[in-house]
């Protein structure tokens, strides 16, 4: 489990991430006054800190930011759409509505027993469901609703926390019908989306809210959380929504949705099918992962091509490859290591770095406790630093 105080008792429902615009964590470390002003003007970065599930659950959580890599926009693309002049909801509903479930589960704490509910994803005629790891997460008892009315019991098949993906088994069902998985890397942005699922536990029919991708290949990295390639839509996602899928306008799965932004207008995100399939393939073979504890570097990076021209003036940067330094966490590894923000770390324990992405790839193979050899960009020159990496999770 996560080395936190004790979680308040859930509430009636059990949704997305929830990502507050105040963060209650750790500042990042000044570091002067052009390097603390800098903060305020970063490009794709959004300052939050993740809560589990819509479960109100108070996990410690320190900064945490949202962001994402310049995804090119692809011309003369066949279309997607339901026949029609306009975005058919009745159609791509009578479609899409057999295969999603409401997700209710139960949890034993010393608070006493405890209720949530979130959203799923039918993936076979046999009852094998596709939902959020922290939708199940603790869970003793598992109930799952189909579009029918009927409720059946579940068993969680297997989990990927890190993911947060997760397999559930419905018991006793045959003849459900499967949805269909799209293409998450053949979207645009403006592409029209509606997201389905059992919004704050409303009932037994699910919420359906339409909206647009707002952004593709979006980051959330937080001390506890680490997720990418994320879908940015503007449909509205809530509480109870997590697990439930983001459909384009022919009716297919392009994400499953997981995390909102607290007191945010309309910014929700969902995780790209593309890169689940693989997890679903994984979690079928047995190949699923515990809650132990990962190495933590506690740094926020972005691309360096996500700046603007007056940012990479400001710092003295001379490198077109590496991970942007946005900021560090008061007590971190990456801290201790020397890093400031306007650095660009160029390599890890002697691997190179080429933009935000391989640093996440390095950490996540070392463990807690590693020591590493970080090799940054300052003001023009190159420098080493070394720390001990810290953890998350445990």
């Amino acid at each position: 489990g996560v080395a936190s105080p004790p979680s308040p008792p859930r509430g009636p429902e059990s949704g997305p991430p929830r990502l507050p615009t105040e963060p209650a964590g750790p500042r990042r470390t000044p570091a002067g006054s052009g390097r603390a002003a800098l903060i305020g003007g970063l490009v794709g970065a959004l300052v939050a800190a993740l809560v589990a599930g819509g479960l109100w659950l108070a996990l410690p959580r320190t900064t945490t930011t949202v962001s994402a890599t310049g995804a090119a926009m692809s011309v003369n693309r066949p279309s997607t759409r339901i026949a029609g002049p306009s975005l058919d909801i009745h159609a791509l509903l009578e479609k899409v509505r057999p295969s999603v479930v409401s997700i209710k589960t139960g949890s034993t704490t010393s608070l006493g027993t405890q209720e949530a509910a979130g959203s799923g994803i039918v993936l076979d005629s046999s009852g094998l469901i596709l939902t959020n790891a922290h939708v199940i997460s603790g869970a003793n008892s598992i109930e799952v609703t189909f579009a029918d009315g009927s409720t059946h019991s579940g068993s969680v098949k297997g989990s990927l926390p890190g993911n947060d993906v997760a397999l559930v088994q419905a018991d006793g069902v045959s003849g459900l019908t499967p949805a269909e998985l799209g293409s998450s890397d053949a979207l645009q942005v403006g592409d029209e989306v509606v997201a389905i699922g059992n919004a704050l536990n409303l009932g037994a029919q699910p919420t359906v809210t339409k909206g647009i991708v707002s952004a593709k290949d979006r980051t959330i990295d937080a001390e506890n959380e680490s997720l990418d390639h994320l879908i940015q839509t503007d449909a509205a996602i809530n509480p109870g929504n997590s697990g439930g899928p983001l459909v384009n306008s022919a009716g297919q799965v392009v994400g499953m949705n997981t995390a909102i932004i607290k007191d945010g207008q309309s910014l929700g995100f969902s995780l790209a099918i593309d890169e689940i399939k693989p997890l679903i393939d994984e979690i079928k073979a047995g190949k699923t992962s515990s809650t132990a504890p990962t190495a933590y570097l506690g740094v926020t990076t972005t691309n360096i091509d996500e700046q603007p021209s007056d940012v990479i003036s400001r710092f003295g940067i001379n490198e077109t490859s590496g991970a942007f330094v946005a900021g560090t966490e008061t007590g971190s590894a990456a801290a201790n290591s020397g890093l400031q923000p306007g650095d660009v770390i160029l390599k890890i324990n002697g691997t190179k770095v080429t933009g935000k992405e391989d640093v996440g790839k390095i950490i996540r193979k070392l463990k807690p406790g590693d020591k590493v050899t970080i090799d940054f960009h300052r003001n023009g020159q190159d420098t080493t630093g070394e720390a001990t990496l810290g953890q998350r999770g445990g």
